[in-house]
């Protein structure tokens, strides 16, 4: 059913048809299709449109996503400096009659990248085992199941 206006005012200045509908809160548009703004923020106003709600991604998404991310890249994953402290730590342990052993940079870097290699290979395996558990956190128990499938018995 039509409902009846409401009463009518005077009009003091002389208004085109476009400007009358117009509500006295929005600004003039700039071009022939509104502000430039999308669809889904049409209507609003004021400071809600300011604070936009962060994305919010599913339990796991992201940690695929980096999973995904440090797989493709080809820098190393861990410091150099303190990799190099444990390798001096490890040596003098096992070898304390050497005393301070010398390193060559290139052959800590050559562990180091075999390390990273290992570490890498180890988890992307217990990530499917944590994946074939229908889960996506990597527990102990999949390190360890990763372990003895892999062939990782001699740590």
């Amino acid at each position: 059913m039509v409902r009846p206006s409401g009463t009518g005012r005077k009009q003091t200045t002389a208004k085109s048809p476009t400007q009358a509908r117009r509500s006295p809160q929005t600004p003039p548009s700039s071009g022939p299709r509104g502000s430039g703004r999308s669809g889904a923020h049409r209507g609003r106003s004021g400071p809600s449109t300011s604070t936009r709600k962060k994305q919010r991604f599913r339990p796991g998404t992201k940690a695929l996503m980096e999973i995904r991310k440090y797989q493709a890249s080809s820098n190393l994953l861990l410091r150099k400096l303190p990799f190099s402290r444990v390798v001096r730590e490890v040596a003098t342990s096992l070898f304390p009659a050497m005393g301070d052993m010398r390193w060559n940079a290139t052959a800590i870097m050559a562990l180091q990248e075999a390390a990273e290699a290992f570490l890498v290979r180890m988890f992307e395996d217990a990530n499917l085992c944590a994946i074939h558990a229908k889960r996506v956190t990597i527990m102990p128990k999949d390190l360890w199941l990763a372990r003895r499938i892999g062939g990782y018995d001699f740590m």
